[in-house]
């Protein structure tokens, strides 16, 4: 039967960067049991948007306007829709 070493004990944050760095220059096996792991599933996790500026004629923005008002949706949501579209179609012919 192997030997199970001790664990340590993981330390508090005053910050998720510091915690991140921690992260970096330690293994978590030191501090975690990982056969007691179990998957998780964080269905209401949404992930980290930023904001963007990009520069569109004003015809484009009103087609998509009109497009998305056929949708009963907000352009800019439809817009976010056709770059992911058009960024998922790019990365499997890749």
């Amino acid at each position: 039967m192997p030997s199970k070493k001790a664990l340590k004990k993981v330390p508090s944050f005053k910050s998720e960067r510091a915690e991140r760095e921690f992260w970096r220059k330690h293994d978590s096996a030191d501090y975690l049991d990982w056969r007691k792991a179990q998957p998780l599933r964080l269905a209401e996790l949404k992930p980290s948007t930023r904001s963007i500026s990009i520069r569109l004629p004003e015809s484009l923005i009103q087609d998509i306007k009109v497009l998305a008002n056929k949708r009963d949706i907000p352009y800019q949501s439809l817009l976010k829709l056709y770059v992911a579209q058009k960024v998922e179609e790019e990365l499997r012919q890749a």
